[in-house]
């Protein structure tokens, strides 16, 4: 370690001993060089001040440790309830640094002095947080935008904590009992993963644009213009938003807010960007939403989008189908599906306690979607089961923006807004087109594969011929196995060759699709149906 980064760990390690956790560095110290005895008691997890300390220590040691609990007070799962309410209370607001040194880092980023940039810039911080902060200003082109600029030595400060916090971590997890099934190492490289996203603001600047993209044709919802000429890692610009927080719309009586009309477009945007694009704000608090004129909601602050792969998205749709049905059995199903629960699992406990779970949230006023997620999981961490980080984002999500929709209008429905969403996947699913599209990618392997299979015949040929290999066959049932492979080979051949016609967009069709490749479609599946019987026949 240099000289500055044996400061800062010399200042983490007294914080920690400051607030009661000295005994947990001593035990994993010292279990570096002796093994701990069986008779030696100490339980961190049984003090009952440990959520209020945790949240202290990463007040007082800054932003990265600001950071790190505010992501561990969304692994409700992992940390347990306590932890998480408590560690949600972190804030990150600090005082503005000088207009001077903002300036700095404008011109610095930007290339030129900030008077040939801006008609003008605001020496008065919109907002400010740990990592950058907001500044009003305008282009010389006239439009009206908000810069956010990045505090000097922000990432500089991050880099040496996360190096100090995965030498912590890594000797804890190796030398203490109590501690290892949290798996510390694996939370430092999911926060060094997310921090170094969220700190370079050429990410939020494709978030924007994306995010856009998927509603170019939605008028009921903006996303902020982001300007790329004048963006940088470390200063963003963009669409300045005169709107009103949802937060001040709960409680206004002002008519130009259709309040039961903005809880629906919140949510169904919202599951938009969940079920459909598998791309959505994962921070949606009722600060990061405004109103607009002619009640358009607006998304801001997109800095950290959650990313779900198709399968993932559509097997999450299904899941919350079954959670509104109250499906325990298929909802234990699809978590065996998904690969969150093994399959050998004893399930007897979890059953009953979901079957708990869904009679009080549903069956309560104070009920909803958002306290089912909230529960389920408090009870997987009650069962020792990690879901994915996916899976617990996309849960925060939901009870954020169902609280938002519930602000505006108690009436508000999400499974509404989920059912007509989770109709179009099942109909996507079913579509024979879409199918084939999303196997594309098998296809191509299986074809070069088929393509590997001569060259790969010729050389074992050859190496036979030069007494490099030696074949032995049981002749016993040969011409059952060279039937099958003939099978095999022709039912590959006709499903490739059938996919390939597929992309034809002229000659016979039915159902919108080549008639030629339907066909081959059919008689793939006969063939393979034979084969599937000949099997079960001949064992």
């Amino acid at each position: 370690m240099d000289r500055e980064t044996k400061k800062r760990f010399r200042e983490i390690t007294a914080t920690l001993r400051k607030y009661g956790f000295g005994e947990l560095l001593n035990k994993s110290i010292k279990n570096k060089i002796f093994p701990a005895k069986d008779d030696e008691e100490y339980s961190l997890l049984n003090d009952p001040e440990l959520p209020v300390k945790l949240r202290l220590v990463c007040q007082d040691l800054g932003t990265s440790f600001i950071k790190l609990g505010q992501l561990l007070s969304t692994r409700q799962d992992i940390v347990g309830e306590k932890v998480a309410n408590e560690l949600a209370k972190l804030q990150d607001d600090n005082p503005a640094v000088s207009y001077d040194e903002i300036k700095e880092t404008v011109e610095s980023e930007l290339g030129a002095n900030i008077d040939d940039i801006f008609e003008y810039f605001s020496e008065e911080s919109l907002s400010t947080a740990s990592i950058g902060q907001v500044h009003e200003a305008k282009l010389k082109t006239g439009e009206k935008v908000a810069v956010k600029v990045q505090k000097q030595g922000i990432s500089e400060t991050l880099e040496q904590d996360i190096a100090i916090m995965k030498y912590l971590f890594k000797i804890i997890h190796k030398h203490n009992d109590e501690l290892r099934g949290f798996n510390l190492p694996g939370i430092i490289d999911a926060f060094d993963h997310s921090i170094h996203i969220e700190i370079d603001y050429i990410n939020e600047l494709i978030n924007m644009t994306q995010l856009a993209s998927n509603f170019e044709d939605d008028e009921t919802i903006h996303i902020p213009i982001a300007y790329s000429k004048y963006t940088t890692s470390k200063v963003l610009t963009m669409e300045f938003i005169e709107g009103t927080k949802v937060s001040d719309v709960f409680e206004s009586d002002s008519e130009e807010f259709d309040k039961p009309l903005l809880a629906k477009r919140v949510l169904d945007s919202f599951m938009k960007q969940v079920l459909i694009d598998g791309f959505y704000h994962d921070d949606p608090h009722p600060g990061n939403i405004f109103i607009l004129e002619d009640n358009v909601v607006c998304y801001i602050d997109l800095g950290s989008m959650g990313i779900l792969d198709d399968d993932f998205r559509k097997n999450l749709a299904d899941l919350l189908m079954l959670v509104a049905d109250q499906d325990v059995k298929g909802v234990i199903n699809q978590f065996i599906y998904m690969g969150v629960l093994e399959y050998d699992m004893d399930t007897t406990e979890l059953k009953r306690d979901l079957r708990d779970l869904f009679f009080r949230s549903f069956n309560s006023e104070f009920g909803g979607l958002n306290d089912v997620l909230d529960k389920l999981l408090a009870l997987m961490q009650k069962h020792g089961i990690i879901l994915p980080n996916d899976f617990v984002t996309m849960a925060r999500g939901i009870s954020m923006i169902e609280n938002v929709a519930i602000g505006l209008d108690p009436n508000a429905d999400i499974m509404a807004s989920i059912e007509p969403v989770a109709q179009e996947i099942v109909k996507e699913r079913t579509n024979i087109s879409n199918f084939i599209n999303d196997k594309k990618g098998s296809l191509l392997y299986y074809k070069n594969m088929l393509k590997s299979l001569a060259p790969l015949l010729v050389r074992t040929i050859h190496k036979i011929e030069n007494g490099d290999m030696s074949l032995r066959f049981e002749l016993d049932h040969l011409d059952r196995i060279v039937s099958k492979f003939s099978l095999v080979v022709i039912i590959a051949a006709l499903l490739i060759s059938s996919s390939l016609v597929m992309t034809i967009t002229r000659g016979p069709m039915m159902w919108d699709m080549p008639m030629l490749g339907v066909l081959g479609y059919f008689v793939t599946f006969i063939l393979g149906l034979i084969g599937i019987i000949n099997y079960l026949y001949s064992r």
